[in-house]
């Protein structure tokens, strides 16, 4: 196998290859940017008396939205100002979606990093960095790598807990039903195959998990009059989703803020897919393939 060394390339200073040539090639295949499943909505999209969207962008399975913007070279102020006004009018005109803004640049620096960071949180904001490299003469390879990702305020819920920690008889006959709060003992015991410390633990909106007293909500329940939805922390894959679809289990559309799979589950789901969900349960939990 000969190994060839790629040629980086400076796309500021490129006289062939320029904005509109990247922004043509996101467009063509937007799974490139690392961003999920996403499809192109619009391109050079006009908002009014602020100029052009470079690319608007949607998860296929959710109602969240892109707003990217393109530039060559160093970020500047003007781009990042740019970058959030299109973010903004489009929020503000479609609010029935989820928006967040994304810039794009070939040299994001760390002084820029440190500016862009006081709105991270405030404003959803995604920094990625693009490098070009030129294999043979008609062979160009774009990289893209998320130098700054979008961070969620708010609790975490472990910090929910604190204040928000209810029992039994508030699941059973406000939020569920004695039939759909057994279902999360019945997934208590699948857990408990592998890992026998861990108990239910009440909380005002969910049934989390507890470890020597301590919160562990790898998966959290979340009882309703009928049935129970089981809320996974696990990076979203087209294997585990095959196999969920394979089982026809009822999956609601994937936690991208909380990067958790969502099924909702009645007592035959539980008993006919055991092997499955522990297999899931185990993953959640931090068990490699190897250790299964």
């Amino acid at each position: 196998m000969k190994h060839i060394k790629p040629v980086k390339i400076n796309l500021k200073t490129n006289t062939s290859l320029n904005e509109k040539w990247m922004q043509q090639v996101i467009a063509d295949d937007p799974s490139i940017l690392g961003l999920g499943e996403v499809i192109l909505k619009d391109k050079e999209r006009i908002q009014p008396r602020a100029g052009r969207l470079d690319l608007l962008l949607q998860d296929v399975d959710t109602n969240r939205r892109y707003e990217v913007e393109i530039q060559l070279g160093k970020t500047d102020e003007s781009h990042i100002i740019r970058t959030l006004e299109y973010w903004d009018i489009e929020r503000k005109r479609y609010p029935q979606y989820d928006h967040c803004a994304v810039i794009i640049a070939e040299d994001i620096t760390s002084r820029f990093l440190n500016v862009i960071s006081l709105f991270n949180g405030y404003i959803p904001l995604i920094a990625i960095q693009v490098s070009a490299y030129q294999f043979l003469d008609d062979q160009i390879s774009l990289v893209f790598t998320t130098v700054l990702d979008e961070v969620n305020l708010g609790m975490s819920e472990e910090d929910e807990e604190v204040k928000d920690v209810t029992d039994r008889n508030y699941w059973e006959n406000i939020r569920g039903t004695k039939q759909s709060v057994s279902l999360a003992d019945d997934l208590l015991k699948l857990i408990n195959t592998f890992e026998d410390k861990l108990t239910l633990k009440y909380n005002k909106y969910y049934i989390g998990l507890a470890e020597d007293g301590q919160p562990n909500n790898f998966v959290v329940f979340k009882p309703r009059k009928s049935g129970i939805i089981m809320e996974l922390r696990i990076e979203q894959s087209a294997e585990i989703q095959e196999s969920l679809d394979e089982v026809k289990l009822d999956t609601l559309d994937y936690d991208k803020k909380w990067k958790r799979y969502r099924i909702r589950l009645d007592k035959s789901d539980i008993t006919k897919n055991q092997d499955l969900l522990i297999g899931l349960l185990k993953r959640s939990y931090g068990f490699n393939e190897s250790e299964e």
